[in-house]
This record gives C-alpha cells, sequence and structure tokens, in this order.
C-alpha cells in the first residue's frame, strides 16, 4: 500500500511566507515520509495514509502565525506499492516525451 499527497500549507504573514513554510517542510523529517518540494507545494509519500495526515498535520502546527490554511489532497493506493514516480512514468510513456518542457 502506498499513500501519496500533495501539500500547501500558507500561512498568513507580512512578506515573504518562505520561512514559515521552511518550518513545516522541516516539520516532516519527524514523519516517516518521503517528501519534494515545488514553488506551489509539497509532494508526499508514505507507507499509509494515517502517516500523510500526521505529517500534514506536523506541517502546519510548525508554522508560527495567526493564521494557517493548509490543503491536503490524498491518493490512498490501497493495493499496490507503486511509488508517486511511476504515475509520472506512466503520462511520460503515452505522451512519448519528458511531462515538463515550455519555452525557457
Amino acid at each position: 500500500m502506498t499513500a501519496s499527497g500533495f501539500l500547501t500549507v500558507s500561512p498568513t504573514v507580512e512578506g515573504s511566507m518562505a520561512p514559515e513554510i521552511a518550518k513545516a517542510v522541516d516539520a516532516l523529517e519527524e514523519f516517516d515520509v518521503r517528501y519534494e518540494t515545488t514553488a506551489m507545494g509539497t509532494m508526499l509519500e508514505a507507507g499509509d495514509a494515517a502517516t500523510l495526515f500526521a505529517a500534514a498535520q506536523g506541517a502546519h502546527e510548525a508554522v508560527d502565525s495567526d493564521r494557517v490554511v493548509t490543503f491536503l489532497k490524498v491518493d490512498d493506493k490501497r493495493a499496490t506499492d507503486a511509488p508517486m514516480e511511476e504515475k509520472v512514468e506512466s503520462v511520460e510513456e503515452h505522451l512519448g516525451r519528458e511531462a515538463s518542457g515550455g519555452p525557457e
């Protein structure tokens, strides 16, 4: 079984959110999850959904702000252990190329 998710933690702060988001990302180290941070959020992967939810809660609570909006989208693949990279590889197979590009 594999659970993957997309997490965004958005604190209400003046100026850059980066320092608080860094706290949220750092909090993920306390959980048994793989993660990759992108410009729009963080991809998560865990052995089960409960671990994913716990990691999201840890990230949410790590932020020091009067208001925090957290969004978590979960794909709970209960019948397979396929890692999240396989999803991208499958799309790339159908595309016949990498699933990234555009003007430089």
